[in-house]
């Protein structure tokens, strides 16, 4: 079988990932600015890499993994004071939700999840660090800034060029030496929060936060830098600058993830596309939302379609319904089986899509053993099947998705039951009128029944009336 290959946006090569430190890996990723509520497009990241943490743990390496939480910024600001709420309160609000659409995604809480206004004594030493090495400037205002033509491989990841590039434009340019430098800590304006420096009272830059975070729990070097496509620059290469510049190697691998698109554009609030995951979850269940999400290969672009959600729903609920029946048959539950091919395409950069093709086939020989009545290949193919959704976050055994419906109350289910037995007793006296009223009736509750051999089976999926 293959090892590990993964794309690296700064050589835009795929190559063999080797750990800095063997066995173990060191995962950041850029996490949310918590100013609105999480759209599909902001999830995708955080499930892409929730795979790719899934898929490193079962290699066999002790992962450590951050995810920031950027809890001040303009956008937060401005949104506190549309809301009329102090800005820590709206900056709470957002990111209880969304811990809430991670957790209903089955996307596993980081090792540690950093918040921005926590680490601003480690911002202070690196702005010091970089003053001192003469990388960056304080002009008298309280603002501190970065003086971009110092930098011997400024821009080494997107690969433009410096005088190609527009203004940095995050703060008063009168104060900048250059046009391109970029704010490392903004002087305090009235009504905003502010905390003392050196060089005056203010609040950090967006890009300062990341590698102060950065050094603070995974060091001077780390395996895996994550982060939307659209993060490269500059939030990114200002990452590298500031980190690079007083010595520390950072990212040995840089990965990003595309976008989800609505209409082709990007899905953004400001746009106003967005699809927010507290109200798909109210027409799929978690586990069906993140069969779509996590479907695409991590660098190709989503277009979102209602069409295409739907078509992902009905596909996962045949697998899931395909598992059931295997167990149902075998009699006893499915043990997790990683086969050749799905090693060789999840070291593959992660080929998520040739996975999908595989669990297809899998599924098409199950279903040829389950006629034949032949055991052994049933339950090889739905091993092999569960074995690549674990992977994928999305075993439908996984008690991280009993709240989807399937810890619906003892009483609750006997009422389904009883139900059930009178569609049957319709069905025996050849009544299909009411059989078909019965089931009708339980499908607008979000409740889909299947005859099988061995009897009616049902499952849940949340509707608008849940």
């Amino acid at each position: 079988m293959s090892s590990l290959a993964l794309y690296n946006t700064m050589t835009r090569e795929i190559s063999s990932f080797v750990p800095l430190k063997p066995g173990q890996a060191s995962l950041y990723l850029c996490g949310a600015t918590v100013q609105g509520s999480p759209h599909i497009g902001h999830i995708r990241s955080g499930l892409n890499f929730d795979i790719l943490r899934r898929w490193l743990e079962k290699s066999g390496l002790e992962v450590t993994f951050i995810r920031n939480v950027t809890d001040i910024d303009d956008k937060i600001l401005q949104k506190a004071a549309i809301e009329q709420i102090p800005w820590w309160a709206l900056a709470a609000k957002y990111e209880r939700e969304f811990s809430q659409s991670y957790a209903a995604l089955n996307v596993a809480p980081p090792t540690y999840e950093p918040r921005a206004t926590g680490h601003i004594t480690q911002m202070v030493e690196l702005m010091t660090l970089l003053i001192d090495k003469g990388l960056a400037y304080a002009p008298g205002n309280a603002d501190v800034y970065m003086e971009v033509s110092k930098l011997d491989s400024y821009l080494s990841l997107s690969h433009q060029r410096v005088e190609d590039l527009q203004s940095a434009g995050d703060g008063a340019g009168s104060y900048k030496r250059s046009p391109h430098d970029f704010a490392l800590w903004k002087g305090a304006k009235a009504g905003e929060p502010a905390w003392s420096t050196p060089w005056g009272s203010g609040r950090p830059g967006w890009h300062l936060e990341c590698s102060a975070m950065i050094h603070t729990y995974l060091g001077e070097a780390f395996d895996i830098h994550g982060g939307g496509l659209d993060l490269i620059f500059p939030h990114h290469e200002n990452e590298i600058a500031q980190s690079q510049g007083v010595g520390w190697p950072f990212a040995n691998i840089w990965m990003h993830n595309a976008w989800v698109t609505a209409a082709g554009e990007k899905m953004g609030k400001s746009l106003g596309n967005s699809l927010q995951v507290k109200a798909l979850l109210k027409k799929v269940r978690g586990i069906e939302l993140r069969w779509y999400l996590g479907g695409a290969h991590y660098r190709s672009m989503m277009e979102f379609s209602q069409v295409a959600l739907d078509d992902a729903v009905t596909s996962f609920r045949r697998i899931e319904n395909f598992l059931n029946r295997s167990v149902e048959i075998l009699g006893h539950q499915l043990v997790p089986t990683l086969s050749p091919d799905f090693v060789d395409a999840m070291n593959n950069d992660l080929a998520v899509p040739v996975v999908l093709a595989q669990i297809s086939e899998n599924m098409r020989i199950g279903n040829i053993a389950i006629a034949a009545d032949d055991r052994g290949k049933i339950e090889s193919s739905a091993n092999e099947i569960r074995g690549a959704l674990e992977v994928l976050g999305c075993d439908p055994f996984d008690p991280a998705f009993a709240k989807d419906g399937a810890d619906l109350s003892p009483a609750l289910d006997g009422v389904i039951g009883i139900a059930l037995a009178q569609r049957q007793a319709a069905r025996d006296r050849k009544d299909f009128a009411v059989s078909d009223e019965i089931r009708d009736g339980l499908a607008d509750l979000g409740i889909a029944i299947e005859d099988t051999s061995q009897g009616p089976r049902w499952s849940f999926s949340p509707t608008e009336k849940w």
